[in-house]
């Protein structure tokens, strides 16, 4: 099992036939974190709850919901308007954190649309575990342009 970096392939044929509306407010976004066990890449489709949130690990190997701090499904993500960098067009999100007393690992995230079926939008892989211990759990994107943002489309 692997956690891929990529932007998911149902993604992009999506965008062309359903849409994703970035824009903020529009529809709603989530990010999810998963343990170095989950499976995650380009061929993710979309969110799939564990069965039990709170199991050790869950069957999707999403954080658990037991440990403080992290609620199954993860955060909700506030997102900017598109923007073109060049000819490439680039999404931004706010940083998103757990809690001032968050302890648990995570080894990558899935981004997706829960407005739209909980659609998968990208994989991430942090490239290592990141551990918070009764501390506060960042996640911080990169700037809105091309070759930095987190969603690009050239």
């Amino acid at each position: 099992m692997a956690i891929t970096s990529a932007i998911c392939n149902s993604f992009k044929q999506e965008i062309l036939v359903e849409g994703h509306n970035f824009t903020n407010g529009t529809d709603a976004f989530k990010l999810a974190l998963y343990t170095s066990s989950a499976t995650l890449s380009k061929a993710t489709t979309a969110y799939t709850a564990p069965a039990d949130g709170t199991a050790d690990p869950t069957n999707t190997y999403e954080v658990s919901s037991t440990s403080t701090g992290y609620t199954t499904g993860g955060n909700a993500l506030t997102s900017t308007t598109p923007v073109l960098s060049g000819d490439t067009a680039c999404c931004l999100f706010a940083s998103t954190s757990w809690g001032s007393s968050a302890s648990f690992t995570a080894r990558g995230c899935l981004i997706y649309n829960s407005t739209n079926s909980n659609k998968a939008v990208c994989a991430i892989n942090f490239g290592a575990d990141k551990t918070v211990t009764t501390g506060t759990f960042t996640i911080q994107f990169p700037a809105q342009t091309a070759g930095n943002a987190i969603i690009q489309i050239a």
